[in-house]
């Protein structure tokens, strides 16, 4: 007899069965599924942190001026590619590179106009895929100074040290510090001692727009002339899309609170352009 729907016993089963494969794969496609597709404000925070699980590639461009005691001029673009390399399950090492090159005038006596490439930097972070349980991201490592320097930009010497970094994210706000200490080893008598800090905290906010404000300084304190450099940067960067590739760009200005005796001096600006290759 048929059902009061109007649907006979063998007939509803036949249906159930050619349902639950149906069923099935969709419930097997959202649990494959990622949990959320990333957003560009992710992409835009994930910039703010130095040891992300994120290729990108910065071309960072500066300018200082009014180098004692001949008003000098430095422009320099630092090329600075990110690349993190999975190493266990729970591990990534960080590989960061500092390229720059330079065209600088007058920027102290006997130096009239150089245009070349700076000394380089390398440094490797070691550091967990997974923050803590207090939510702190981190990463350690060994830094090394590579003798790339031309037309006697820098002091052209092997240097090697150690890094570290440490931030927390939270809501829209990174906060955190870089830094990193090199002492010289190649012995070059020509340029003498190599024995430097670097000190870099930063406080990024980024908008639901993927517009990030960003505040931090990039200190220097030389142990051997036991003197500091420290500049203030301050500046906005926006995440588009450029074709299908995503680009930050950005700029901000700079203030020297302090620099050496011949260093530059007032203010300064930064102009920056980071292409992004997510990893997954």
């Amino acid at each position: 007899m048929p059902s009061p729907a109007g649907v006979g016993f063998g007939e509803a089963s036949k249906e159930a069965s050619l349902r639950v494969p149906s069923v099935t794969l969709a419930l097997a496609a959202a649990l494959a599924a990622p949990a959320f597709a990333q957003s560009d404000a992710d992409f835009a925070k994930q910039l703010a942190n130095p040891v992300a699980s994120l290729i990108s590639v910065p071309f960072q461009f500066n300018y200082n001026g009014n180098f004692a005691p001949e008003d000098g001029e430095q422009y320099y673009l630092n090329i600075q590619p990110v690349i993190p390399i999975s190493i266990s399950e729970n591990w990534n090492l960080i590989s960061r590179t500092i390229v720059p090159i330079v065209n600088q005038n007058d920027i102290a006596p006997d130096f009239e106009h150089e245009v070349g490439l700076g000394q380089t930097t390398q440094s490797f972070f070691l550091s967990p895929k997974t923050p803590t349980a207090a939510g702190l991201i981190w990463g350690v490592g060994p830094a090394f100074l590579l003798p790339t320097s031309t037309d006697g930009i820098a002091p052209n010497q092997w240097g090697a040290g150690v890094t570290g970094v440490g931030l927390v994210q939270k809501g829209p706000w990174t906060v955190g510090a870089l830094g990193n200490h090199i002492w010289s080893v190649s012995g070059n008598d020509k340029f003498g001692d190599y024995s430097t800090t670097f000190l870099q905290p930063f406080v990024n906010y980024t908008t639901p727009k993927a517009t990030s404000f960003f505040l931090n300084t990039e200190s220097t304190y030389d142990w051997e002339a036991e003197q500091w450099s420290v500049p203030i940067n301050a500046g906005v960067n926006q995440l588009v899309k450029i074709g299908g590739q995503r680009v930050q760009l950005g700029g901000g200005v700079r203030y020297w609170a302090e620099s050496p005796e011949f260093g530059p001096q007032d203010w300064g600006v930064r102009l920056v352009m980071t292409f992004l290759f997510p990893t997954g």
